[in-house]
């Protein structure tokens, strides 16, 4: 189902929202943040093309296929990334029914409220992004 046609109001107010929820933050944390939300929820559509703006972000290689396991590979990601990712996987998996307070507090050290704001509002983004593409099963190399 191509929705982005079928729903363009939706998809004009979701690409406004994403550019409002990005703003102000580093672009390839972003990027890496989109990443890990679209590995979660099985987007390859999102996953293809947030790798490929990683990259043009000025992501490494070697980050981006580590994704999966940024945990394991901590010395690749900063604190603040790692922050970051963590509080990703609280909001995308939500398995206990709430963001943990321990993963919220670590975010809030490493972020101004400003930028927390945002980053929460990109997490929850790229959550609804993904789930129009897996709902619609759109794949990568769709246009």
């Amino acid at each position: 189902m191509q929705w982005a046609k079928l729903a363009p109001e939706v998809f004009k107010a979701m690409n406004a929202l994403d550019r409002a929820a990005r703003k102000g933050l580093d672009p390839a944390l972003v990027e890496l943040v989109r990443i890990r939300a679209s590995q979660l929820n099985r987007c390859g559509y999102c996953l293809n093309l947030h790798a490929q703006d990683a990259l043009k972000a000025g992501e490494t290689v070697e980050r981006v296929y580590l994704l999966s396991a940024w945990e394991e590979a901590g010395a690749y990601y900063t604190p603040k990334e790692q922050a970051a990712l963590a509080l990703t996987e609280a909001v995308t998996v939500l398995t206990d029914g709430f963001v943990p307070d321990a993963v919220y507090q670590r975010a809030a050290e490493h972020f101004e409220d400003a930028e927390l704001a945002h980053l929460i509002a990109v997490i929850n983004t790229i959550n609804a992004w993904n789930r129009f593409g897996v709902t619609t099963r759109r794949a990568p190399g769709q246009e």
